[in-house]
């Protein structure tokens, strides 16, 4: 169960850069749409604040924290990327 809520977290989190014109959810851009490059910035840090959820998930349900190469990471923020796709789909291109 605590595995489906977190790809549902993720799935969330990887679309909501594309969903609003915030930045994390501040007024930044008055009346103009949010540049491509702080969409994609915005992705990037919603990147590490899941992967944070998901490290301290892994604390209080396993106990202890599984140690990690860097192939992991760029696997999961490639996934991440891949989650975020209907968000830049509905975003950016139907238009």
């Amino acid at each position: 169960m605590t595995q489906w809520i977190l790809i549902l977290i993720t799935i969330t989190m990887a679309n909501l850069p594309w969903m609003f014109d915030n930045f994390l959810f501040i007024k930044k851009f008055p009346s103009q749409k949010k540049p491509f490059f702080w969409a994609l910035f915005e992705v990037v840090i919603l990147y590490f604040v899941n992967g944070s959820i998901a490290l301290l998930t892994e604390l209080k349900v396993i106990g202890h924290i599984q140690t990690q190469a860097w192939e992991f990471y760029v696997v999961t923020f490639f996934l991440f990327i891949v989650f975020s796709f209907p968000g830049f789909i509905f975003k950016k291109l139907w238009k």
